[in-house]
């Protein structure tokens, strides 16, 4: 639901000058696409809902901005639940005389911050396309939009147990058990696989832990396909894009060139898997600097039994299967090959995971710092 957009600035690579007019081509190309796209981009509620129409399969609610007041208590700020570069998310509540034959439910109100400039409508308008046409139980629910005015507005399922980004570097809560995390890498390895593989291939572009929600029982929800794209299709290997997305997960040949493929997915899994066995972040500048950036540090211990052990978080006091995390290992090292033709499919990731699988209770839900805060976002960059 929540995400950090930001331009990536890519960092500086030794390139033939082939590679780089095949480059300048591509960004040629992507531009005038854009000129293109930014002339024809529906900006009202008539032709948002036309568009969507044209090609969704979901039914999505078109809410007027009034009641969206109500269901939100006019914006109240003790029912904010996070904010970031995109505006602010906000919990709410559907009763029946607001939305005739709709179940009373709490939602999640994402309201963008209204600035209405091409990039922000487009991540709007994608996020209404993409979750109007795809339904699947890893992926969050989109339950309708406004389009009013100014207003740009996403309404989501309520996920009570916020993102995964809150519960595993919390220090307030309880670490995760390691059977969460399995079942957390499983069920987000299942959305991406179903975008992968769906009859028109979706690269999500931007998995990170704070993208992946949490229900009730851990079960693992994408959420924020603002920056989704369309796969390559017949016999295009690539898709070319401006290079948006978020540092420390993004896949290097997609920062050096801007081609994103199916496989830049699975390197920003590998980076989430490799969060899930530390327990650290992706970044993190508090640390020692050889020990900043995650998989620089940990991808060369993966493969040594020992050594992966030692990097596995501390905070699960050894009690999880050795055997287990050592597969998990291997498939965090697989995801993160700088080849991306040597990554694994997400089917296959799918398939790894499932025998990892442990049935446990879910941790005590008692505290209700867990369920206060869906998203916690940084601003643009």
């Amino acid at each position: 639901m929540g995400n950090c957009w930001c331009n990536l600035e890519p960092p500086v690579y030794v390139v033939s000058s082939k590679a780089k007019s095949e480059f300048q081509n591509d960004q040629n190309s992507s531009v005038k696409a854009r000129e293109d796209d930014e002339r024809k981009l529906p900006s009202n509620p008539e032709e948002v809902e036309h568009l969507r129409r044209s090609s969704a399969t979901n039914p999505l609610i078109a809410f007027t901005f009034d009641e969206l007041k109500i269901i939100t208590g006019n914006f109240r700020q003790d029912q904010m639940l996070g904010g970031g570069g995109f505006g602010s998310v906000y919990k709410g509540f559907i009763t029946d005389d607001i939305s005739k034959g709709l179940q009373p439910v709490p939602v999640a109100v994402k309201v963008h911050d209204g600035d209405n400039s091409y990039q922000g409508h487009r991540e709007w308008l994608a996020e209404v396309i993409f979750l109007g046409q795809l339904s699947h139980p890893n992926l969050v629910k989109l339950i309708g939009y406004c389009c009013e005015d100014e207003h740009r507005v996403l309404i989501y399922e309520y996920m009570p147990r916020s993102s995964v980004e809150n519960n595993l570097f919390s220090r307030v809560l309880l670490p995760l058990p390691w059977s969460i995390r399995m079942k957390i890498a499983f069920g987000a390895a299942k959305g991406l696989a179903f975008l992968h593989d769906a009859e028109k291939p979706v690269i999500y572009r931007d998995f990170k832990t704070s993208n992946i929600l949490l229900d009730l029982d851990y079960n693992a929800k994408l959420s924020d396909f603002g920056l989704a794209k369309d796969g390559p299709v017949g016999d295009k290997s690539h898709v070319s894009t401006r290079i948006m997305g978020t540092y420390g997960y993004a896949a290097p040949e997609y920062i050096m060139t801007g081609h994103l493929t199916p496989r830049s997915d699975v390197y920003s899994f590998g980076v989430v898997l490799l969060e899930l066995l530390t327990g650290r972040k992706s970044l993190d500048k508090s640390r020692p600097a050889r020990e900043q950036n995650l998989t620089d540090w940990a991808t060369p211990l993966l493969k040594e039994k020992k050594k992966m052990l030692n990097i596995v978080d501390p905070r699960l006091e050894g009690d999880y299967p050795a055997k287990g995390a050592h597969k998990a290992a291997m498939l965090a090292y697989h995801c993160l090959n700088r080849n991306p033709k040597a990554r694994p499919l997400m089917r296959d990731i799918v398939d790894s995971l499932e025998p990892l699988q442990v049935s446990t209770p879910c941790p005590d839900s008692s505290n209700e710092k867990s369920t206060l805060t869906v998203i916690t976002e940084n601003p643009k960059s």
